[in-house]
């Protein structure tokens, strides 16, 4: 398994964040080190992956550049948030729950999810592509179905039927919910929740109204 390109930051967090802020091996290039986000900047991007009253009473945890996983705060509700890996091509911090974050562990070691345990994992912040059919996948090939995420919220856990109604397509459209890693112990639905379509029909009643009132002038 090659972990530094894992969909999860909760897996990927540890490799990702090292890699990103320190120099490793005798041949890497000299470059200039990439100043590491303050406290502040952390807890503001863990944050940014639930709704406001979620985010904000959950616990913050971040992974140092020794590898540790630290507590930035500790929160008030059940959720555990962890910042955007910078190291990712996309934005992507993530809340959990408590049963989502078993689910989490799960996948890192290969286990198998306790059957029937449902967690809810925010991502509205977008997530960073991965492939739709294999959890494991470290980056696109012909045939691993790579596919492109936006902000969305995760259902994980659940037993296989209630994946059942929702779409199961290698190659899924991903403006509507479809089940990721469809057929392995790690499927979960994917709910988009806001995009480019919700936009445009967001403005639409508006620039009728400004249409409206320049004819009137």
């Amino acid at each position: 398994m090659n972990v530094w390109r894992l969909p999860l930051p909760l897996v990927i967090g540890t490799a990702l964040f090292m890699s990103t802020y320190q120099v490793s091996g005798a041949d890497t290039p000299a470059t200039t080190p990439k100043a590491a986000p303050t406290d502040a900047d952390l807890i503001a991007s863990a944050e940014s992956a639930a709704p406001p009253n979620v985010g904000k009473h959950a616990t913050i945890v971040a992974m140092d550049a020794d590898g540790k996983m630290r507590t930035l705060r500790k929160g008030t509700n059940n959720f555990t948030c962890m910042p955007d890996n910078p190291a990712t091509p996309g934005p992507d911090p993530m809340c959990m729950d408590p049963a989502a974050m078993e689910w989490a562990h799960a996948y890192l070691t290969h286990a198998s999810p306790a059957a029937g345990k449902i967690g809810f994992i925010y991502m509205l912040a977008g997530g960073t592509d991965a492939s739709n059919t294999d959890p494991y996948a470290a980056k696109p090939t012909a045939s691993n179905h790579w596919i492109q995420t936006g902000p969305h919220v995760m259902i994980v856990g659940a037993d296989p039927a209630f994946y059942d109604a929702y779409p199961r397509n290698e190659d899924p459209d991903t403006s509507v919910p479809y089940v990721m890693w469809a057929g392995t112990p790690y499927q979960h639905l994917m709910a988009p929740v806001r995009t480019a379509g919700h936009v445009a029909a967001a403005k639409k009643p508006a620039a009728t109204e400004e249409s409206k009132a320049s004819a009137a002038k």
